[in-house]
């Protein structure tokens, strides 16, 4: 698992205060928030697939998540800009949400690329509750049903060298 803290990404601290894990609560969530970043950009390569490996999360206690996908936006008094908007109003929410007395394990969101989809931002300090299973990369023949699922569900094509 991968605590990233290069403040990159929406909900990364704004000065490496703290790492962030990103998932989604399905594959196809994984999937169109991992290669659908670039926008109107429908081709992918095989070999971005053999690269990178898909894996199951599981908790050992239930986390504890800000809700982001509904009402909880207004109960902290924000709006969707928090999710789909400028990364450093994200990256300043998610530092203060954080730091908040609660300490919460993270954030639950919907995909920016797929709104029917949820993902969640968690932070390092629920790192001990968590475990990573392998399910291989979606390059690997076992997994050749669910990457056509996923090829044909957000209508991409695939190219191989």
């Amino acid at each position: 698992m991968y605590f990233g803290r290069a403040g990159l990404y929406r909900f990364d601290a704004p000065a490496n205060q703290y790492g962030v894990l990103y998932v989604a609560a399905d594959l196809h969530g994984a999937f169109i928030e991992t290669f659908g970043r670039r926008l109107g950009f429908r081709l992918l390569l095989m070999q971005d697939f053999a690269v990178r490996r898909l894996s199951r999360v599981t908790q050992s206690r239930p986390l504890r998540l800000v809700d982001l996908t509904g009402p909880g936006l207004s109960r902290i008094g924000a709006d969707s800009r928090l999710t789909t908007g400028d990364y450093d109003l994200s990256q300043r929410w998610a530092l203060a949400l954080h730091e908040h007395p609660d300490r919460p394990d993270g954030l639950l969101y919907r995909s920016r690329h797929d709104p029917s989809r949820l993902c969640a931002a968690i932070f390092d300090r629920a790192a001990g509750a968590l475990t990573a299973t392998s399910l291989g990369s979606l390059a690997d023949a076992g997994n050749a049903v669910l990457l056509a699922d996923l090829l044909d569900t957000y209508e991409y094509a695939l190219i191989y060298p």
